[in-house]
Parts: C-alpha cells; structure tokens; sequence
C-alpha cells in the first residue's frame, strides 16, 4: 500500500513537470474561465447560476481528452514500458496512477473556478455541496476512463489528437454550457446526449443529481 501510495505521488510530482498536463489542466481552462467568465455573465446574465457548472466541464473536458492521453503514450509506447515488465511492475499500475494524478489535478482546477467564480463574477454557488462534488468526481471519473481508452488503444500521436478534438469540440458546443441547448437543432441536440459533458453538466445542476442524469452519465463511458 505505502509502495501504491508514493507511486500515486511520485506520478503527480511528475505530472506537475509535464507540459501537457500543466497547460491542459491548468493554464488553459483557467485563462478561459478568467477571460470568458466575465464576458459570458455580462452578455447572458442568467449565466451566473450555471458559470461554475459550464467551467468545469470544459476543464475536466480539456484534461481527460486532450491531457491525459499523450502521457499514456509516452509511457506505455516507449522503453518505460520495458521497465515495468523487467521490474516485475505490473502494466497497469501506470494506468492507474497516471488516473487518479489526473483527477487529482483536475479537482484542484475545478475547486479553484468554485472558489473565485463567486467573487469575480457573483457566480452562485451550487445548493448542495455534497451532491455537487459526488456529480463531479463521477464526471471527472467517466471522462478520465474515456481519456484512458484513447491513450491505450491508440499508438499515432496525430490520430490521437484527431480523435481526441473530435471528443473535445462536441462536448463542449453541445453540451449546453456555450448557450441553451435548446437553441441547437434537433439532431446536434440527439449527438449531444452522447457525450459525457451533456450528462455531467446537468448531474451537477442544482437539483439535477437524478437517476436518469447519473445511469445515462455512467453509460457514457462505455459508449
């Protein structure tokens, strides 16, 4: 367990060095929550209400998608590999590590957009703080494991970060967080339900931790 324990460390120290995780979970997400928070309050005042739920799915978006996956490449696609093998490591070890380091890092973004939405832009907090945080670490968990899926079965940096954007666009432009989903067509709306940002977005919603938000949430991973 304490061996289990200092890899988890290990692997998030590791992690904080990496430029892809660094932008795609930090820098990123919190330029746009610090630039598109004021815009997006001042143009749909509504906003406010949801402001805290729209970041942070394009935080854990960004991160599970675009961050997670390269560094399952250069890890399980290089001599690293090797070493596990040779150390008599098991092969998913480095999985789960690089797994839970991403949540972690991904929690602390999203607790910091909680954190400072109220005061830089009288976003309202959400009603249950229980429930809210239960829906995002369900969220973050789906989209990491679809993360995880992509870093694993593709080998090609190019064809990852193809398909990694063809997750990303969507779930970000029909997921509802941009503007009201009713606004889109019927059809995008219908594509939309396919990804998790749909499902994880109305999870955390006041009042929207309901069975069908949850069940269709978990079923997203295994789409």
């Amino acid at each position: 367990m304490n061996s289990f324990l200092y890899g988890v460390a290990l692997q998030w120290k590791l992690d904080i060095r990496s430029k892809s995780l660094l932008v795609t979970c930090y820098i990123v997400p919190l330029i746009f929550f610090f630039l598109m928070g004021g815009i997006f309050t001042s143009v749909m005042p509504d906003m406010k209400s949801t402001l805290i739920q729209s970041m942070i799915v394009l935080s854990v978006s960004m991160g599970a998608f675009i961050g997670l996956p390269p560094s399952l490449i250069e890890t399980y696609g290089s001599d690293i590999k090797k070493c596990y093998k040779a150390n008599g490591v098991p092969l998913y070890l480095g999985v789960v590590t690089m797994f839970i380091s991403a949540f972690i890092h991904l929690m602390i973004t999203c607790i910091v957009i909680l954190l400072l939405a109220p005061v830089l832009f009288k976003a309202t907090l959400p009603a249950n703080f229980p429930l809210f945080f239960i829906s995002l670490a369900i969220y973050i968990i789906v989209s990491l494991s679809i993360g995880s899926i992509l870093g694993l079965t593709l080998k090609n940096q190019a064809k990852l970060t193809m398909i990694a954007q063809l997750l990303f666009l969507p779930s970000i432009m029909l997921s509802g967080i941009m503007f009201p989903i009713d606004l889109l067509p019927k059809f995008l709306t219908i594509i939309g339900r396919i990804f998790p940002a749909f499902w994880g977005y109305k999870l955390m919603l006041n009042n929207g931790f309901q069975f069908e938000n949850l069940w269709r949430q978990l079923c997203a991973a295994y789409f």
